[in-house]
């Protein structure tokens, strides 16, 4: 409870904005103020315990991100023993001459116990300590730092991909998604930052060595010149003052160069570090086994130091053999006692029950990915297609049927598929002890692993192993597995094919739901204005041009209106889209007021107005060349558009929308087909391409 108090009392004093204020003025008081030898100690333990405690933090911590704060931290303890060794300077140049003790306690502690009062020795260790700091650790954690920034900041692209990907397939909502965005956000500051950080390291080992260069010299020149003492005498009060200054200022130098590495060659996966380290090093007993194998056979060499070598021989290999016990002992299946055959049953004749119906969704696998369904044995598939059920329910404004999972043993081992009353519009093999590392069209490297598809979009891809999941990311790959990869497949083809799911059941279904908050408005649709079969093809023609049927309530009134004038399933279509223009101008280009749109020369909608009242039958036959042309490039002014960031959308009559829509429905997907009547008033129109002949 104490703790806790503390705790809370210091966070009030930080969010009162009162911490960083006292502490620049701590700092600037260190360097213009002379300080007292007892303040200088407290002050440079204080350094040493706030170094230690910085380190340990970076050893505990279970991911770099819950250390965000270390940039930061790293620049004050920076600042911190600059500070210190000016103040300390200012104290040995005007005191030194007085004796080894004129700094204080530490310093002195520092240059005659930790180096034995022998300058000599004193000079060896520091610069022993330099080395290891500057080009040893500080070097490496700077290089690693520079690397994880740009890795990092070249796998944003294919991270934020992965994160669209998983919510589009339902398997995160809205929430978790922003979440997954702001976590991205937050790595790569946060290696952007330590990437700078990193240099403050590296500028402050620099710092020491003049530091040191600077305070011999000029101590050297004040005790001789100022204060009459001897060459001796004066080589050893300063050398070991300013020695000793150097050691205290190292040591916590180093502990920190030591932490800033720790926390960039951090993995990404929250464990503990101490738990990770062994789990890793010592997960193979043979590692072990051998190494104590060579110990031992270096103990028994005469002249060698046999009792060292002997003793670590033997506490590996009982590690070693202990290590491959409890492997043993994990890896043990119990026996399963087999059940008695039961003795068979009599055959009855054949019924009408024993005729099972089509199912409307389903999903064949082969034997090996039968664990991905199985929660018994941790499958999870079984969940994210519950999610995307829901996801695709809501979005298009009806029940989707169950998905009906079996395996089949005609499929490869590692094959599935994906169909639709009993016809296949879908399967892919994939390899369920493997990711998929799918290039989003920019990537900076190759993948070892089994090149492939990503089934639901047709991208490149590689098959890789899951410890290198990290190192695709890095190189710019979005990496799923193969949940994912099998989920997002099915979820492309019920959205491709949503109007094939939408029966007279699903449709009187939503009637009747509108019934209960609008009675009338159904009672006089069907059967009296429109048989159900109209009003079951109106809707699928709408969700065909991946148009929802939320609106359920909008698109009866449309119905109940036009029904009088025109029952054909065409008109009918077309006034209940006037009807949803906002909607459907929504789901095609958001909420902006301007509205980027192609249209047709108007020879050319001349010549199609042509031939679809020539044919009669709401077809067009048109010359093969002119067609292909047309086709053409309406896709390059839809490359151009989605170049540009923005929705590609073709306005054309009213007479020639629908034939349109159908023309390019298939080879040009992203283009949206409107037409005139369909732009509500508030929309400012700005024509950005007009294709002709």
């Amino acid at each position: 409870m104490e703790n806790n108090d503390i705790l809370a009392r210091l966070k009030a004093f930080a969010n009162g904005g009162l911490a960083a204020p006292i502490a620049l003025i701590a700092l600037l008081s260190m360097v213009v103020l002379p300080l007292p030898p007892f303040m200088l100690d407290m002050l440079f333990s204080f350094n040493i315990a706030l170094s230690l405690v910085i380190m340990l933090a970076s050893i505990y911590v279970l991911k770099p991100l819950h250390f965000a704060a270390f940039p930061s931290i790293l620049l004050i303890a920076t600042l911190l023993r600059l500070a210190l060794n000016v103040a300390s300077t200012r104290v040995v140049l005007l005191e030194g001459h007085t004796g080894t003790g004129a700094a204080g306690n530490v310093i002195e502690a520092f240059g005659e116990f930790v180096i034995g009062g022998n300058y000599t020795v004193g000079f060896v260790v520091f610069a022993i300590l330099v080395i290891i700091n500057f080009v040893v650790v500080t070097k490496g954690a700077t290089r690693i730092a520079e690397v994880s920034a740009r890795f990092t900041l070249d796998s944003m692209p294919g991270k934020q991909m992965a994160i669209d990907a998983d919510l589009n397939a339902g398997l995160i909502d809205q929430d978790q998604a922003r979440a997954r965005r702001e976590e991205i956000m937050q790595e790569s500051d946060f290696y952007g930052s330590m990437d700078g950080a990193s240099k403050f390291v590296r500028g402050d080992a620099i710092a020491g060595i003049l530091i040191l260069i600077i305070n011999i010299v000029g101590g050297f020149i004040i005790g001789v010149a100022q204060h009459d003492l001897s060459f001796a005498e004066a080589a050893h009060n300063y050398t070991l003052l300013t020695i000793g200054d150097g050691l205290v200022a190292q040591i916590p130098s180093l502990l920190l160069a030591t932490a800033a590495g720790l926390l960039v060659t951090r993995s990404t996966k929250e464990q503990d570090m101490g738990d990770q380290i062994v789990a890793q090093l010592f997960k193979e007993p043979k590692t072990l086994a051998i190494t104590s194998a060579i110990l031992g056979g270096m103990g028994l060499i005469p002249g060698m130091p046999n009792l060292p070598f002997l003793i670590l021989a033997i506490a590996g290999g009982t590690a070693a053999w202990m290590i491959a016990e409890r492997q043993k002992l994990a890896n043990t299946v119990a026996e399963v006692t087999p059940e008695q055959t039961e003795a068979p049953k009599e055959q009855r004749d054949l019924g009408w029950e024993d005729l099972s119906p089509v199912d409307p969704i389903g999903l064949e696998v082969g034997y090996r990915l039968i664990p991905l369904v199985d929660k018994n044995q941790g499958g999870q598939l079984m969940n994210r297609i519950k999610g995307i059920r829901k996801k695709i329910s809501q979005e298009l404004g009806f029940l989707i049927p169950p998905v009906h999972i079996r395996d089949n043993l005609d499929l490869s081992p590692t094959a599935y598929q994906i169909t639709l009353f009993g016809v296949t519009f879908g399967e892919a093999e994939v390899y369920p002890e493997r990711m998929m590392a799918i290039n989003p069209g920019q990537v900076f490297g190759e993948l070892d692993g089994i090149k492939g598809q990503d089934p639901a979009f047709g991208l490149d891809a590689v098959w890789i192993e899951p410890n290198q999941r990290e190192h695709a990311q890095a190189q710019g790959y979005t990496v799923v597995d193969v949940d994912t990869v099998i989920a997002t497949h099915l979820s492309k083809i019920l959205q491709n094919h949503a109007h094939d799911l939408l029966g007279r059941e699903e449709v009187q279904q939503l009637l009747d739901n509108l019934a209960k908050t609008a009675p009338k408005l159904v009672e006089g649709l069907v059967p009296d204005a429109l048989p159900l079969a109209t009003v079951q093809r109106v809707l699928q023609n709408l969700l065909e041009e991946n148009i929802p049927i939320r609106d359920v309530r909008t698109i009866t009134e449309a119905l109940s209106e036009q029904a009088a004038r025109n029952p054909d399933p065409e008109a009918l279509t077309a006034a209940t889209r006037m009807e949803l223009s906002h909607s459907i101008i929504q789901h095609v280009n958001g909420i902006k007021a301007d509205l980027p749109i192609i249209t047709l020369d108007p020879e050319l909608e001349q010549i199609l107005l042509q031939t679809l009242q020539a044919t009669g039958d709401g077809g067009a036959s048109l010359e093969p060349g002119l067609a292909e042309t047309m086709h053409k490039n309406l896709q390059e002014a839809t490359q151009r558009q989605e170049m540009s960031g923005e929705s590609a959308i073709l306005v054309v009559q009213a007479g020639l929308r629908t034939w349109i829509s159908r023309f390019i429905r298939h080879s040009i997907p992203s283009l949206n087909v409107l037409s005139y009547n369909e732009i509500p008033d508030n929309k400012q129109i700005r024509i950005v391409a007009n294709v002709g002949r």
